[in-house]
């Protein structure tokens, strides 16, 4: 196998150099980097991965932490988050997360990431703690509500905005009284859906009434349990007219009752969901959504990921996200 020396003799580089682009420093020209990385193919020049690792005491890896990966909406924010490390060199690797597992997840995590990802996750102040003394870089996608206490950087898109959005387009359809389906008892990213869509009703002058808010766990199956259950207890008819959801799952199973139930969508109940996944453009009616950019959020999570390992200060950020208005509004 060819050696760093070969290597830089046939680029034409000194060996530091070679160092350089195979540890990704941004202080070598591309043309010079182009050079490195075309000698490194013609040689077969094979980095050897844990001599570096043990050296530089970096992994090359870095963990997600999933609630549930039956979502599309958090695959589909997993797939862009991988794809982003791999075009910078790092393997990706997910971890469900609970909170009766999390102390043990953390501590198999300790010295096989450089970095972890975290999904919202309300983590405790002790575990907190100790990831600051092991000093391994968090940051979170979406916004959970220990994030912000504990000052861990997040990307996430503007809630208070589109939510007020969505309720100004259900009230220019005549509909003042509004219900919400959250995961209520969830620690994640739902919480703070759950709390900042409040105080967009109430800067519409509306609130969200305590028997209008709805708990379907995040999931398709438990928002159709809860849906219809919630019917058949409104026998004299439903006391909202429209009710916006913190995921798209929860829509599309609050959809699949109406359907049983002959519930004529949205002409008696308007139905938003909020992230956007594929599924909602294959129901009938199409739902209308909040675009959450996955993709974009993805490609920022690495860069920002990167300038935590790099132990620069990283400022927590908000991107556009958009209203979809279809059918089911």
């Amino acid at each position: 196998m060819a050696s760093r020396q070969e290597v830089a003799e046939r680029a034409g580089v000194s060996v530091a150099v070679v160092s350089y682009v195979l540890n990704g420093k941004t202080n070598v020209k591309k043309e010079t980097s182009e050079r490195v990385l075309a000698a490194m193919k013609e040689l077969g020049y094979e980095p050897n991965l844990l001599a570096r690792s043990l050296k530089t005491k970096k992994t090359g890896q870095l963990a997600v932490l999933v609630n549930y990966l039956g979502n599309p909406f958090e695959a589909g924010l997993l797939l862009h988050i991988e794809s982003a490390a791999r075009d910078e060199g790092f393997l990706v690797f997910f971890q469900s997360y609970t909170a009766d597992t999390e102390e043990q997840l953390i501590s198999t995590l300790r010295g096989r990431v450089d970095g972890i990802i975290l999904l919202g996750q309300q983590l405790m102040a002790q575990t907190y703690e100790r990831l600051l003394v092991w000093e391994v870089p968090l940051l979170s996608v979406t916004q959970g509500p220990k994030v912000q206490e504990w000052g861990i950087p997040y990307i996430d898109i503007d809630w208070s905005v589109l939510y007020r959005q969505a309720i100004q387009h259900l009230k220019d359809k005549g509909h003042t009284s509004i219900g919400y389906m959250t995961d209520a008892e969830s620690s994640s990213y739902h919480v703070n859906r759950l709390q900042l869509f409040r105080e967009a009703m109430l800067a519409e002058g509306l609130e969200l009434r305590e028997e209008a808010l709805l708990s379907g766990r995040g999931r398709l199956e438990n928002a159709s349990e809860v849906f219809g259950k919630y019917v058949e207890g409104q026998p004299a008819g439903l006391s909202f007219s429209a009710i916006i959801c913190s995921n798209d799952l929860m829509a599309a199973g609050i959809l699949d009752v109406c359907k049983k139930k002959g519930i004529q969508i949205p002409e008696q109940l308007a139905i938003l969901g909020s992230e956007d996944i594929l599924m909602t453009t294959h129901t009938e009616p199409k739902l209308t959504v909040i675009h959450y950019p996955r993709d974009e959020v993805g490609k920022l999570a690495m860069k920002m990921m990167k300038e935590l390992m790099e132990k620069r200060q990283v400022a927590s950020c908000t991107i556009s996200g958009h209203l979809l208005i279809r059918g089911s509004s």
